[in-house]
């Protein structure tokens, strides 16, 4: 069970995203008293928020601006849909995919990152984390294929990485970093989720991701961790 030990009493905690694992994330932070509050944003939240529409995003910062805000994870990704699927060969890149993916899962957290971060304490743990994907790994790369989804999470995690830097200047103790939550059973992993792969179930991978959250230090801001806690190569 994830302790909350190390973050100040009475923040709030924001969760992004509308899938299994943001449902389940905001569960479980519901059930921890060491959160005042716990916001749950997506297109289907009042305030909406769209990752595709700026001012959604904006207008969800300004809500929820003055809060003592401590936690902030984005739980959105784009795999497949729209008639869109992973690629497994070069001759399947479609622009409109690799756009759609930057979109959703790059660009979309970019914009997060420039609206909530100010929005952030100056003093006293806290915490942004975004989803991203071991597949969006450059260093662990073996097999290839999934042009547009490796691509757009490994734009994520450079982004990632440059935000933590700058947000280090003026908030030394905020931590900002990209998690793999593993392969969990969500609509997002089941045409992949093959037999003998360990797909847990939301709320345990939700569990995993606390326990990580909860043991992070200013020192690890900038990076890029497992289910585990371990560090994933660039």
């Amino acid at each position: 069970m994830a302790d909350f030990s190390s973050f100040p009493q009475a923040g709030v905690a924001i969760v992004i995203g509308g899938g299994g694992i943001a449902t389940a994330l905001s569960a479980a932070l519901l059930a921890e008293p060491v959160f005042a509050d716990v916001t749950s944003l997506s297109r289907a939240s009042a305030p909406k928020l769209d990752l595709l529409s700026e001012p959604s995003i904006e207008a969800a910062a300004k809500f929820l601006a003055g809060a003592d805000i401590r936690l902030i994870i984005v739980a959105t990704g784009f795999l497949h849909g729209g008639g869109f699927m992973p690629e497994k060969a070069l001759r399947e890149i479609a622009p409109e995919h690799l756009a759609k993916s930057f979109a959703i899962n790059a660009i979309g957290p970019a914009l997060l990152l420039k609206h909530f971060l100010p929005l952030l304490p100056r003093a006293g743990k806290t915490v942004f984390a975004a989803l991203s994907a071991r597949v969006g790994s450059i260093g662990d790369n073996e097999i290839g294929g999934w042009y547009a989804y490796r691509a757009a999470k490994a734009a994520l995690n450079q982004i990632i990485r440059t935000a933590a830097v700058e947000l280090r200047r003026t908030r030394p103790e905020a931590i900002c970093v990209a998690l793999h939550p593993g392969t969990v059973a969500t609509r997002l992993s089941a045409p992949f989720a093959k037999s003998g792969l360990n797909v847990r179930p939301a709320e345990e991978a939700a569990g995993d991701l606390l326990d990580v959250i909860t043991r992070l230090t200013a020192s690890d801001t900038g990076g890029f961790f497992d289910q585990r806690g371990d560090r994933i190569p660039w």
